[in-house]
């Protein structure tokens, strides 16, 4: 025996040392079969509570809108829909990183992407000082489409700025009955027309006399956000601001 060292604190040295190589072997199977990679990237060397890698965080394109009255994306709303404030938090290009992650968060099951970047553009409007709200409302989908992929990602994204903003999602304010076709290929009058008559206030009395933040992925032409703010706007007294993940600039 080691002079000075107890065969007890001996045992206990090894147990420790056996139980770190043990989770050491069980962390390295467990990313054998569910590797956890970079939704940007691809890198499996990033933290694990992150979906997106320092790099490619930093090099997303932030528009910073938030910060700025007047911004592109409230342009889009003038004399359309009278909003206290709207935002989109990055830039939107075809073949970009942003297009990579908007489709890892729509179409490949990544909730914990959604709830990550929700808590990224609730920071933002928090520090902005500009969007003062009561309550979030995720556009809504179809629910047959709903169904389909699982989730609603702008449900997710709310669920994220909720943990920052600390105000509840009004998931049941209103819903969107009827299916419309995609509005890829549209133009703004097209879109618009698409989406007329689409949405259906449910939950009148919960929107009374509040200040409503509406969330979306990605603004366009702002079409289906104008629809469903105007059904919102039915509601007594209701302040609307719009935030998007995503500005696509045409």
């Amino acid at each position: 025996m080691i002079s000075g060292v107890s065969p007890l604190i001996s045992s206990g040295g090894f147990f420790s040392l056996g139980m770190q190589i043990f989770n050491e072997v069980k962390a390295a199977f467990l990313h054998l079969f569910f590797p956890h990679c970079c939704a940007g990237c691809g890198t499996d060397r990033l933290h694990s509570d992150s979906q997106i890698c320092f790099r490619c965080l930093a090099a997303l394109p932030e528009t910073v809108f938030e910060r700025l009255p007047g911004n592109p994306v409230e342009k889009t709303f003038w004399g359309r829909l009278p909003l206290q404030a709207a935002t989109a938090h990055y830039y939107f290009t075809k073949r970009s990183m942003v297009q990579h992650i908007l489709h890892q968060l729509k179409y490949k099951g990544n909730r914990e992407l959604g709830w990550q970047l929700g808590r990224i553009m609730g920071l933002q409007l928090l520090q902005s000082g500009r969007f003062h709200t009561d309550g979030l409302v995720p556009l809504p989908l179809f629910p047959d489409r709903e169904r389909k992929r699982g989730y609603n990602q702008a449900t997710l994204l709310c669920e994220g700025i909720a943990e920052i903003l600390r105000v509840p999602v009004l998931q049941d304010a209103v819903t969107r009955p009827l299916f419309t076709s995609t509005q890829t290929r549209k133009g703004r009058i097209e879109r618009w027309k698409n989406m007329e008559g689409k949405f259906l206030l449910t939950n009148e009395h919960r929107l009374r006399h509040q200040k409503i933040l509406l969330v979306d992925d990605v603004i366009t032409t702002g079409a289906t956000l104008e629809a469903c703010g105007t059904v919102l706007l039915q509601a007594e007294a209701v302040e609307l601001s719009v935030a998007a993940l995503c500005y696509a600039a045409r």
